[in-house]
């Protein structure tokens, strides 16, 4: 993933059309006319062997007999001659080019791999950026680039469309000219060889032409690469998606309840959660998506006020929140008794607020100033059907020309039906008012605000703290695994499973392992009570679906007798299955308590993924879960669980006490770290989890192994916690601190060390005068992506109780990963010991580490201190044209 040349994709200096063709209809000449056509300011130049002229200009033999350097390559060549097309542009001097052409990876031969894999390589030699093979083009409509084979030109705008579907974006063209929506660029990817979304996101989050990024999604590529920087764009601008193949069956056979329960588009839909995007679900949704967001501000909560002349759309728009996960305001007793005095008696005394059929545009006016005024309402849907009493244009007007207050309600309107509606329609839009021809719609692009907003506050909350206590024993589980996979076997008993469980904090109930029903006798009467048995086979995943679980069984003669007839009623049903033994564990009696599923899979696309939700036996058929992306965090493992249906029952209802959601939350977070630690687990069940007020217990758990292919932690589509980076650092008083990454829960310690510092210290690092750290500013500086960026923290160690910062180190790469900035600041306490100079040190370890190629920062003339800790590292010192009060000091790596 890298930005690296994209500006010669966006904005290139000049242009070599390579295929260009006079022959009408094909891909060439269309090309060449949509190229040509005189919009474009820059030169471009047609590259065929065969003619002299193409489209009126001059067309040259070959690229080495252009006038000058092609800055963007636009190809459509056959095949096989496009990678030495690649590799000739390269050669050149080209750092772009668009491969239009077809037949490579998506033929799924040998013949289209081994082009594409060519093209690649000829690409890599010269550093060339490729968009496409198989692509329709780009354009770039503000600068009147059209290098696509696109039958219509698009309108100039600040929407950015990126497609992995050319038809998509021809439809898209036609689709958005109709409605007068315009654009900053629209990018055909294709087959990705090269640029993928992750490279797209990167350069259009920092272009300010663009205001709303659009993706047309049917695989990511890179998943790591996809999140870090669609996390980061989303911080920045909306980012809108749709993803085709929701309903695409996975093609593996999964052992697991959570295998079959994880589908990949519900890991999709958690992918974007976490990332920040908003996600529709048709072409017409991801328009209105973005004309709400340009028109509206985000809405602080997500009650609706409705406002109607007729009942009956009232309703359908209540039904349509509700679906939608909003909820209707609640007007005050003021706001009712207000309304009853300007409204006629038969009006619907609450909200929905139905002002009958003959309400005309005083009647309008006077409603929507009263429910303006309410606390309770965070926007108000105005809403008209036609009627032969009032003009719909005066009802528009009046709504239009209502005085509003900075702060108070957005407004939406809906004006229902067409001829006469379509005037009053256009007057909204005259006026930047959402407006929408249906009822669902309006309500549909107020919870796109919704989950907006809410998305974007996520992405800030400070999560809790773990507690100090959770030390998992990380090389035990390690070993164990590492046998079981040198004993040839693709899973853990049950026993192993909990003993691994239990090492990660996770509360299990105990289970010891009989290799006969004798044994399983004997291990019944040394446990006592009434005990569970069950089937020990590496053959059978769903024990209770043979029969191979029986519960409540009292005394050793009871556990003999089931143990002897579950083997023999086995044996005869499964006769292939390896009967390892048995499984013996006290029966758990917890009244009330409920059932969940607690487990992790691996997506083909993104990884390791986590999920939660009602379990038991019937666990599929219930289909109650939330799917999230490790690593977790305890605000993210809450969230998580608030997101299925059985959590308005853990919270309590009808008498009974709710559930311990804590320590449910921190099981979840446990599990996940657990996945990240231990890479060879591919699929874990914790079914039932029992869970109740006094915590939760697992009663069965079942892991699935594999051998661990490639580095580890690129299997995460998040980058986890680099506790790789942790060191112990001794003072020469002897006391000890610990430096180590930064996390989101040093939100608050941060604050408090900012406002420790004197202005003095301020200023040379942030370089105005600044008396706290707001808490969104402290969000974004804890809760950052290790893949992009990293900051070293100076605290106690954690065994200290203290959680004070008394230094931070930061490093922030550029889109490309070649170039970084720093920044430190050592707060008074710390100084004079030689911990910045440290600090430096492994700031620029961990930027060598990372490959990056150079390291820079802006320091204040008058900071003595600092640019001889920058001259004693080895920086060189720069002076900055644009102010003679800064330094630039740079490192090369």
């Amino acid at each position: 993933m890298t930005a690296r040349h994209l500006d010669a994709l966006f904005h290139p200096r000049s242009i070599a059309l390579v295929g260009a063709s006079d022959t009408p209809g094909s891909i060439g000449a269309v090309l060449a006319a949509n190229l040509l056509d005189g919009a474009f300011k820059q030169p471009v130049m047609p590259v065929n062997p065969r003619h002299a002229r193409i489209a009126g200009s001059r067309c040259y033999p070959n690229l080495e007999h252009l006038p000058r350097t092609a800055d963007l390559g636009v190809v459509c060549t056959p095949p096989d001659a496009v990678p030495e097309v690649v590799a000739a542009l390269g050669r050149q001097g080209a750092r772009a080019a668009v491969i239009v052409t077809a037949g490579f990876g998506e033929v799924r031969e040998a013949r289209g791999g081994a082009l594409q894999q060519a093209l690649t390589e000829a690409a890599r030699r010269s550093g060339l950026r490729i968009l496409g093979p198989n692509c329709v083009g780009l354009l770039v409509p503000p600068i009147g680039l059209n290098a696509s084979f696109a039958h219509r030109s698009a309108r100039s705008g600040n929407i950015a469309f990126v497609s992995q579907s050319g038809a998509v974006i021809t439809s898209v063209l036609d689709w958005a000219d109709a409605r007068g929506i315009g654009f900053s660029c629209l990018v055909s990817l294709g087959d990705m060889a090269d640029l993928d979304f992750g490279d797209l996101l990167d350069a259009l989050a920092g272009d300010p032409g663009t205001r709303a990024i659009l993706l047309y999604i049917e695989s990511v590529g890179d998943a790591r690469g996809f999140m870090s920087a669609a996390r980061a764009a989303a911080r920045i601008k909306p980012v809108v998606a749709v993803k085709a193949g929701r309903h695409a069956e996975g093609a593996r056979a999964v052992a697991s309840h959570t295998g079959a329960l994880a589908g990949s588009d519900a890991v999709c839909q958690a992918a974007f959660d976490r990332a920040g995007i908003l996600r529709v679900f048709t072409l017409a949704e991801l328009f209105d998506a973005v004309e709400i967001l340009a028109l509206a501000r985000p809405t602080p909560g997500d009650r609706l006020a409705i406002l109607t002349n007729g009942g009956g759309v009232g309703v359908l728009a209540t039904d349509a929140l509700i679906d939608e996960g909003g909820r209707l305001a609640t007007l005050s007793e003021a706001t009712l008794a207000e309304l009853d005095r300007h409204l006629p008696p038969t009006w619907s005394r609450g909200n929905p607020v139905d002002i009958i059929g003959d309400a005309d545009g005083a009647r309008y006016r006077e409603a929507l100033a009263v429910l303006r005024k309410d606390p309770s309402v965070d926007a108000i849907l105005a809403m008209h059907c036609p009627t032969a009493v009032v003009s719909a244009r005066e009802a528009a007007e009046a709504v239009a020309d209502s005085p509003s207050e900075s702060g108070g309600p957005l407004l939406l309107t809906s004006w229902v039906g067409n001829g006469a509606m379509t005037e009053a329609r256009r007057l909204f839009a005259d006026r930047q008012i959402p407006t929408y021809p249906t009822p669902e719609q309006a309500v549909r692009a107020f919870m796109y605000l919704v989950r907006y907003r809410r998305s974007q506050a996520l992405l800030t909350e400070t999560p809790p703290s773990l507690p100090d206590t959770f030390l998992p024993d990380t090389g035990a589980v390690a070993a164990l695994v590492a046998a079981a996979l040198a004993e040839g076997r693709s899973g853990l008993t049950e026993p192993e499973a909990k003993r691994v469980l239990a090492a990660y904090g996770v509360a299990v109930v105990t289970t010891r392992s009989a290799g006969s029903p004798e044994e399983a006798a004997r291990v019944a009467a040394e446990l006592g009570g009434p005990v569970v048995l069950k089937i020990l086979s590496p053959d059978i995943g769903h024990k209770s679906d043979v029969g191979g679980v029986v519960l409540d069984l009292i005394g050793p003669g009871a556990v003999l007798e089931a143990a002897r007839g579950m083997s023999a009623r086995i044996r005869e049903t499964h006769p292939q299955a390896r009967i390892q033994g048995f499984a013996v564990q006290p029966m758990v009696r917890r009244p009330g308590a409920h059932e969940l599923i607690v487990g992790a899979a691996e997506d083909a696309q993104f990884g390791p993924v986590i999920l939660v939700g009602q379990g038991g036996t019937a666990v599929e058929v219930l289909a109650d879960r939330a799917i999230g992306l490790p690593p977790l965090n305890l605000r993210l493992a809450r969230e998580l669980v608030s997101r299925t249906r059985i959590c308005r029952v853990l919270k309590g209802v009808r008498g009974q006490p709710p559930a311990d959601l804590d320590a449910l939350a921190l099981t979840l977070v446990r599990v996940s770290q657990l996945v990240i630690d231990i890479p060879e687990i591919r699929e874990l069940d914790i079914n039932p989890l029992l869970f109740d007020p006094f915590g939760v217990i697992a009663l069965d758990a079942r892991i699935a192994l594999a051998a661990s292919a490639g580095p580890a932690a690129r299997r995460l589509a998040i980058r986890p916690y680099p506790k790789e980076l942790e060191e112990e650092i001794r003072l020469p008083d002897g006391r000890c601190l610990l430096l180590r990454p930064i996390r989101p829960e040093d939100q608050p310690a941060l604050q408090d060390a900012f406002a420790k510092l004197t202005p003095e210290e301020v200023r040379p690092r942030f370089f105005a005068p600044m008396r706290a750290l707001d808490p969104a500013a402290a969000a974004r500086l804890t809760q950052i992506d290790y893949e992009r960026e990293m900051a070293l923290v100076l605290t106690e160690p954690r065994d200290a109780g203290a959680g004070d910062i008394y230094g931070v180190v930061r490093l922030i790469a550029d889109a490309d990963g070649g170039r970084a900035e720093f920044a430190i600041i050592v707060g008074r306490p710390m100084k004079g010991l030689g911990l910045g100079k440290l600090m430096m040190r492994r700031i620029l370890d961990y930027a060598r580490q990372r490959g990056i190629r150079e390291v820079c920062g802006d320091v204040l003339r008058d900071n003595r201190a600092m640019l001889g800790l920058c001259t004693g590292l080895g920086f060189e010192q720069r002076r900055d044209p644009d102010d003679p009060g800064t330094v630039q000091v740079c490192l090369a790596l």
